[in-house]
């Protein structure tokens, strides 16, 4: 369906076409038109189906601009989703004058407080900084007439549920309230019951919960293993614009720093960098300057990149849902894309219980041998002088050169010797030492133990004595959250102070 089809005004519609888009998504075709109407919505949707369009453009188009009060919140999990966020509304709403103001921890909070103060009509944030503006009545929501929970079940998994609800108990009981979320555990579910007012549910299915357009492989292989892997993987498939994920923030720079060491552009983002060093890496990344991005989880989430064509999981996620969000980075906009997960022996059952909740069953592939992967280099070599001769127009001058080396050296001789110098070398030449993680918790129950409807049951380490505790998860989780909890609310205890 085409966007002239759902009822939004000429602004917006110029808005979009100097986007370059015509069609809708399934999730925009589906959700303006209900938001229009003033329903409460709840979509399922995973990052980059065009989600923030879906219920931008309703909100854009209610706005009364005489309001000199914020009437549309949206609540991100993280200061990258905000900003981004934060930046496609402003650019739809340009032709409107719409003012659209991002907060999150981690920046000046006095910067952000005369933001405010300028009367935006809409705002942007990460449930914390919200919540601290709330307090100080830098920020109020009595004239609220529209609330957007973006990325739920991320919120949840980091902790921000008692904020969430905080903030909503500061908005008029009669806003419209629209929640969208790659998965539905049960715990978004109450929230939805709690909040909203016979809410319309859009919903994928679980078959599309990971595209077909992504092609998903594993990889078995020994932790020692897998960078060399790996690497020859990269040899075999010719990535062009990658994302790796790691488990653990240590693990993230080991990756980054082996990569560089063996002639990769890459890059690491994780939790312990400036949001300043964050967002550079990603502008790099974004700008085709940087080949590789290495992420944890928690940096990663609600990340919007286009034209990832590779995702490898160096590390299994401990959370099926997590697999989601990772994979959904690629296999865009009708694209293909490719996942390859490195599988240790001891995590198979993990293996087995993202397939159970994607629907899919990953396909084996094998490590790339030594002769494959130097088949894979030379292949790239063969591309680069092809498009060299094609951009070749000025090769007279050089042909009295190359005459000389042909009465030196066979036709033969020559090309193979160019061919050798303009293809990657053998990354695995140059050695680089990973540290062993520890294993994840074992499941002891087999195939199935994870629980699709909550994002909390799942994984289920054993104590001594057998019994299945969950102890690692929660631990795991536990400590994450209150990681990046206190981070934000540092961020702006430190941004206060200056």
């Amino acid at each position: 369906m085409k966007f002239k089809e759902l009822g939004l005004d000429h602004d917006l519609l110029k808005a979009i076409s100097r986007s370059g888009f015509e069609e809708a998504t399934p999730i925009q075709e589906q959700t303006i038109p209900l938001v229009l109407q003033g329903k409460d919505v709840i979509g399922q949707a995973q990052t980059g189906t065009g989600k923030t369009a879906a219920f931008g453009l309703p909100i854009l188009q209610a706005m009364d601009l005489s309001d000199r009060f914020v009437q549309a919140l949206v609540i991100s999990p993280t200061r990258e989703l905000a900003v981004q966020t934060q930046e496609e509304l402003y650019r739809l709403g340009s032709d409107k004058h719409i003012k659209v103001q991002a907060v999150y921890g981690g920046a000046d909070i006095r910067r952000q407080i005369r933001g405010l103060a300028d009367h935006p009509q809409i705002v942007v944030g990460t449930p914390g900084r919200l919540l601290d503006h709330i307090n100080r009545h830098t920020l109020k929501l009595a004239n609220l007439k529209t609330l957007v929970l973006d990325e739920a079940d991320e919120m949840l998994d980091m902790g921000f549920i008692e904020d969430i609800e905080k903030i909503v108990e500061q908005a008029p009981e009669g806003r419209q309230t629209l929640l969208f979320s790659a998965t539905m555990p049960q715990q978004i579910m109450k929230l939805a019951n709690k909040f909203m007012h016979e809410p319309v549910t859009v919903k994928i299915k679980s078959k599309e919960l990971t595209a077909d357009t992504v092609e998903q492989y594993y990889v078995r292989a020994k932790d020692y293993e897998k960078f060399d892997i790996m690497t020859r993987l990269f040899d075999v498939q010719s990535p062009e614009l990658t994302l790796i994920f790691g488990r653990t923030k240590r693990r993230v720079d080991e990756l980054t720093r082996g990569l560089k060491a063996r002639g990769y552009r890459a890059e690491g983002i994780h939790g312990d960098l400036t949001q300043q060093k964050r967002m550079s890496v990603l502008r790099q990344f974004k700008a085709g300057e940087l080949d590789f991005l290495v992420a944890t989880d928690v940096a990663a989430r609600g990340l919007d990149i286009s034209g990832v064509t590779h995702v490898y999981n160096y590390d299994i996620p401990q959370d099926p849902d997590s697999y989601v969000h990772r994979i959904g980075r690629t296999g865009r906009a009708g694209k293909k894309g490719v996942s390859v997960t490195l599988v240790t022996p001891n995590e198979v059952e993990y293996l087995h219980s993202i397939e159970d909740l994607t629907k899919k069953r990953m396909l084996p592939l094998k490590p790339p041998t030594e002769k494959e992967a130097f088949i894979g280099q030379v292949s790239t070599g063969l591309e680069t002088i092809k498009g060299q001769m094609t951009d070749a127009d000025d090769l007279e001058k050089y042909q009295p050169m190359a005459e000389g080396l042909l009465e030196q050296y066979s036709a033969l001789d020559l090309v193979s010797a160019y061919l050798k110098a303009v293809s990657p070398e053998d990354a695995s030449a140059v050695p680089v030492k990973i540290t062993p993680e520890r294993p994840l918790p074992h499941h002891g129950h087999g195939r199935g133990n994870y629980r699709g409807n909550n994002s909390h049951g799942g994984y289920r380490g054993n104590n001594r004595n057998g019994h299945s505790s969950g102890r690692g998860k929660r631990d795991f989780d536990k400590s994450r959250r209150f990681s990046e909890k206190r981070s934000e609310r540092q961020g702006a205890k430190r941004s206060f102070k200056k």
